[in-house]
């Protein structure tokens, strides 16, 4: 898993930098300053080196406080607090000591003043420029705090949703391998050992095509085909003329990107309940579309539909919230539940995810996604626009006229409208 570093402000990317850029532009600014107020009051320039050696003292007075509030700064919040308070009480008293000393050499008799007058009078400049010193230390450490404890957090939320992402994405296989390596063990039990030992070659081809992809990882709609394809190679073994394929996708959404192995699911489980319960078995149909900047997929097929207790038997495992049934024999509940979750995790509200069924027969799945182009394409596989070798059913691009139109006047049930997940 791939782990994000924390990333600073740029100024503070170098916090030694930074403290070193601040510390000469401030105290550089309140030399300045007073510069600007002798000249403006018409003072002899020499006062100019009194202005010098306070704010050196100021500058060297303010290192020594920062050496001690590095220490306080991590302790309780009683110890941080009185510590700092104590601390700056005496680099007041020692800025305000020197600050008066040189003020007593420079002035000498000039002034009939006390060295005690000149420290309360000049106290509150020191207390000023160390008060907002330390005020302004004790900000930016406390700013540079929190942005690494957010970025941490981001880190980590991050680190959970790929955590997620990869059991999701790890729930598949076993969902998937159930139903071959039964099949392949009623092979063997029938001494059929060549078909056995051909459906064994295309499914270890089939995992090595799926496990190399990184879990949660993107793939172009072009590769997950390719996926489906040695997916659909092996189930071919098993149902033959009874599972008939097409596959419609528009030319420009082969280099959509997708979560991987995102329609293996939506395959499997029309494999599963629409070709294996039916003695005639069914068509499958993969449409996807470019729908403005989103991708539309929609996987289909004419099986029972909602008069089949086991499509019926799965929905229940797609809403959020419902109490999951008991665990049959034929279903192992990760299907649409698991995609339903990938979409979320990876998209937010971004997306939508809709299911449908006609009484008749015939169950849809439609999952439509931002549209993001992958940097390379990879080319697309030859049965994309045609229908595979194993169809044995017209292209169904087009509807007949023996199918109900679309729509709620047209007899389709929306099996969970307000499971869209999501909005267009």
């Amino acid at each position: 898993m791939s782990m994000i570093r924390i990333q600073p402000a740029p100024f503070f990317s170098s916090k030694n930098r930074a403290f070193w850029n601040l510390q000469l532009a401030g105290w550089g600014g309140a030399f300045l300053l007073r510069a600007l107020n002798t000249l403006a009051n018409g003072l002899p320039y020499d006062q100019l080196i009194l202005n010098l050696v306070t704010t050196i003292t100021g500058f060297s007075i303010s290192l020594v406080l920062s050496v001690v509030y590095r220490q306080l700064i991590d302790r309780r919040p009683i110890v941080t607090w009185g510590g700092t308070a104590l601390v700056l009480l005496i680099g007041v008293i020692t800025f305000a000591s020197i600050d008066a000393w040189v003020q007593d050499l420079y002035f000498g008799a000039s002034r009939e003043t006390t060295f005690a007058q000149r420290f309360i009078g000049i106290t509150f400049i020191p207390l000023t420029l160390l008060g907002g010193w330390s005020a302004l230390y004790y900000a930016i450490n406390f700013f540079l705090t929190v942005e690494e404890q957010a970025d941490r957090l981001e880190r980590l939320e991050t680190q959970a949703t790929s955590a997620q992402l990869a059991m999701l994405r790890y729930q598949l296989n076993p969902h998937f391998l159930f139903n071959t390596l039964n099949s392949i063990s009623t092979l063997v039990l029938l001494k059929q050992t060549v078909p056995a030992n051909a459906m064994l070659t295309r499914l270890s081809g089939f995992l090595r095509h799926t496990l190399i992809t990184e879990p949660g990882s993107q793939v172009t709609l072009a590769q997950e085909i390719e996926t489906l394809q040695l997916y659909l190679d092996i189930e071919r073994m098993r149902f033959e003329e009874r599972l008939r394929t097409h596959f419609d996708i528009e030319e420009n959404a082969l280099d959509a990107q997708l979560p991987s192995m995102l329609l293996q699911p939506l395959i499997e489980n029309a494999v599963k309940y629409a070709v294996s319960p039916q003695e005639e078995g069914a068509s499958i149909t993969l449409t996807a579309r470019l729908v403005g900047q989103r991708v539309r997929m929609t996987v289909e097929d004419t099986g029972p539909g909602v008069d089949g207790p086991m499509q019926l038997n799965m929905l229940e495992y797609t809403s959020e919230g419902a109490a999951k049934p008991a665990q049959s024999a034929t279903s192992t509940g990760v299907g649409l539940g698991n995609i339903r979750n990938r979409l979320m995790q990876g998209y937010g509200d971004n997306h939508l995810f809709e299911t449908s069924s006609r009484p008749g027969g015939g169950f849809t799945v439609v999952i439509e996604i931002p549209y993001e182009r992958a940097a390379e394409t990879s080319p697309a596989p030859a049965a994309t626009n045609a229908p595979s070798s194993a169809d044995q059913s017209p292209p169904l691009t087009q509807p007949s006229a023996s199918s109900p139109p679309e729509g709620p006047q047209g007899g389709v049930i929306n099996l969970n409208p307000q499971r869209a997940i999501g909005n267009t």
